[in-house]
């Protein structure tokens, strides 16, 4: 069996109030500190966001998140430039058309779109005129109110279903299949056992034959499985527990059709894969 190496996305979060590294990189020094070690690590993809899309997180406007994410990314390029590693890519993780097409303008390759395009009805055709790559995840509301919305017969078809929907949406607007990626939005209008039951049935979402991009770093159902009937905050479960779980479930993962994993530890999800990589060649060796 071929063994697909995943791109590694490394989450960059510049903003006060992400849930788990709010406030740590808002400076332009600092972001740019941070994306050097997630670049060493192994990181393929640098994923800048400047909205928090936690649960119960409030909206910022686009001028503001354009002031926080711009700069950073011209930095980012800049390095790049200078360290020759043209090999890394930039995403924008934003709901707002606006800051996607300046982000694209100022060197990001990839929009990363948590609403799938809901939140901004312009996200879809100025994505198309953009000729970047588009990540369209499953959404069901903003953060305030997202978790009301966890209501599903099935979840996983369900979530293929409207994802589907959102990638004809998308392919109506001028946004081209090839461009197109799949995230199962995990944590997003999902409770603990929706989140572990989409997990285990990710070949409902490969059945659409597009690339998927799963995202599960120190979200509160990993914590939950680490201390069940604990409230999974941040100050009960720490970080270096969540990293070592999601490093885990990566591993597990490895066994479906995935484009890639948005993660917070870059070190430890690339040394899983390393490992399954050899393992399997182990095998393949063994046999032949």
């Amino acid at each position: 069996m071929t063994f697909n190496r995943p791109l590694v996305m490394g989450v960059l979060n510049v903003t006060p109030d992400s849930f788990s590294d709010g406030g740590e990189y808002t400076s332009v020094e600092s972001a740019l500190d941070h994306a050097r070690l997630l670049i060493m690590g192994g990181a393929n993809i640098i994923d800048i966001g400047g909205e928090s899309t936690r649960p119960g997180a409030a909206r910022v406007s686009p001028e503001i998140e354009l002031a926080r994410v711009i700069p950073v990314i011209e930095a980012i390029v800049e390095e790049l430039q200078k360290i020759d590693r043209r090999d890394v890519l930039i995403s924008i993780d934003t709901m707002n058309a606006s800051t996607a097409l300046a982000s694209v303008a100022a060197g990001a390759s990839i929009i990363n779109d948590v609403s799938g395009g809901l939140a901004d009805e312009k996200m879809f055709s100025l994505a198309a005129a953009s000729g970047a790559k588009l990540i369209i995840s499953h959404w069901r509301g903003f953060s305030d109110e997202m978790q009301n919305n966890a209501q599903y017969i099935d979840v996983a078809r369900e979530v293929a279903i409207e994802l589907q929907a959102r990638v004809d949406a998308a392919i109506a607007a001028g946004v081209k299949r090839s461009k197109i990626i799949i995230d199962p939005g995990l944590g997003f209008a999902k409770d603990m056992q929706q989140n572990w039951q989409l997990v285990a049935r990710l070949d409902e979402l490969e059945k659409l034959d597009l690339p998927i991009l799963v995202g599960a770093s120190r979200k509160r159902f990993i914590a939950g499985a680490l201390e069940p009937g604990l409230e999974p905050e941040v100050s009960e479960i720490s970080n270096n527990r969540r990293d070592l779980a999601t490093a885990v479930l990566t591993a597990l993962l490895l066994q479906r059709k995935i484009w890639g994993v948005r993660v917070h530890n870059v070190i430890a999800t690339s040394d899983a894969i390393s490992v399954v990589e050899a393992l399997r060649q182990g095998s393949e060796e063994g046999q032949s």
